[in-house]
C-alpha cells in the first residue's frame, strides 16, 4: 500500500553562537504518514543543529528570515539516509496495528467474569 508523508517542524530552541544572533540549536518535528485507507502513523524526531563549522558555502540565516521549508530541508538532510528507514518502519508499524489491531483476549482457563443483574 502507497503511503503519503508529511514533514511538519512543531519546534525550535535557539542561542547566540559567535556572531550569530537567535541560532537554531535544535529543532523538533513529525512526520506523518497516510495510507489509501486513511489510517496514520507519526513519528516526532528532534535533530540538533550548530553554526560552528557550517558547511562551506553555506551561510547563516537570520531567525527571522526563516521558514519552515528551509529548516525541513536541514533536518531532512540529516533524517533521509539511514535512519529515515527506522522512521518509515516505525510510521508502518503504526498504520498496521490499525490495520489488524492488537486486542486484549479473555484467558481460555479462567471463569467468566461475574455479571451483575440488572435492577
Amino acid at each position: 500500500m502507497a503511503i503519503t508523508y508529511t514533514w511538519k517542524v512543531t519546534s525550535v530552541k535557539t542561542k547566540t553562537e559567535g556572531q550569530n544572533q537567535e541560532a537554531v540549536v535544535q529543532t523538533y518535528w513529525t512526520k506523518t504518514g497516510v495510507d489509501e485507507d486513511g489510517h496514520e502513523g507519526t513519528f516526532s524526531g528532534a535533530t540538533p543543529f550548530t553554526t560552528v563549522g557550517m558547511p562551506e558555502g553555506q551561510t547563516f540565516i537570520p531567525f527571522a528570515e526563516l521558514t519552515e521549508a528551509t529548516v525541513l530541508d536541514w533536518i531532512k538532510a540529516v533524517v533521509v539516509g539511514g535512519y529515515e528507514e527506522h522512521v518509515n518502519a516505525q510510521i508502518q508499524k503504526q498504520i498496521d496495528e490499525k490495520h489488524n489491531p492488537v486486542v486484549e483476549a479473555a484467558l481460555p482457563w479462567a471463569p467468566p467474569a461475574p455479571t451483575t443483574p440488572a435492577p
